[in-house]
């Protein structure tokens, strides 16, 4: 049996909604993220961020590659890096699949393949300026695609870099060169063209100006209008 078909079929049930909050460090996706599930309550499911995974291998890996104290885990290897965090990715989704997720009706995920995609693309074309990083965003979750299976829906939260970088730099006491600044920029960018590309399955949040207060209860609003929509499709 494929991944796609063990998540979708087994793990997640018949109505439970998988949902990705994705964008740029500092735009306030994990404190909405929080904020959500909590309201939600014991429906919710909440899957952290990578970064701030409890799993041992996940963190053995994150540390190794966090370990040059970059905001981007960069170590000099763009396409090892990218490899490994797809794989943790996929380890993820495995994980998942055989938890036992009776009674939730919604899986909400702090950053996915998504945010791989989209920020190893804006990593590896700063290397390599010649390449389009559209192109190899497209390219990484296409692969991913071969190992695991997508969300069934993406909010995205977009603001302005600048601003997202003095957030992230209060939060983490890691400031961020003007060089840093310019691949939140990049990645804003392939988020809002992965938006266009897919409507579908992508919600874009504009969250310039916004409170965390606000940007909560706006992905709260996008969540509720996912969760009536497949209430809806499933009647």
């Amino acid at each position: 049996m494929s991944t796609s078909t063990t998540i979708r079929g087994s793990a997640l049930g018949a109505t439970a909604l998988w949902v990705s909050i994705e964008g740029i460090n500092g735009v306030g996706k994990t404190s909405a993220a929080r904020a959500v599930a909590a309201v939600l309550g014991a429906r919710c499911l909440l899957l952290d961020e990578l970064t701030d995974s409890g799993d041992t291998l996940t963190g053995r890996v994150i540390a190794a590659l966090s370990a040059e104290g970059d905001p981007f885990l960069r170590t000099g290897s763009p396409v090892v890096e990218t490899l490994a965090l797809l794989a943790l990715e996929v380890r993820k989704a495995e994980r998942l699949a055989t938890r036992d997720l009776t009674g939730v009706g919604v899986i909400l995920e702090d950053r996915g393949v998504d945010s791989v995609a989209v920020c190893q693309a804006a990593i590896l074309c700063s290397q390599h300026p010649e390449s389009s990083p559209d192109a190899v965003a497209r390219h990484v979750l296409s692969s991913a695609r071969r190992w695991t299976v997508l969300p069934d829906a993406t909010i995205v939260l977009t603001g302005d870099p600048w601003v997202c970088a003095r957030r992230f730099a209060d939060r983490t006491g890691c400031s961020l060169t003007p060089a840093d600044v310019q691949v939140l920029e990049q990645i804003d960018i392939l988020y809002r063209a992965a938006a266009v590309r897919d409507p579908g399955r992508f919600t874009l949040l504009d969250t310039a100006g916004m409170s965390p207060e606000e940007t909560a209860a706006a992905v709260q609003e996008a969540v509720t209008t996912l969760l009536h929509r497949q209430a809806t499709h499933a009647s």
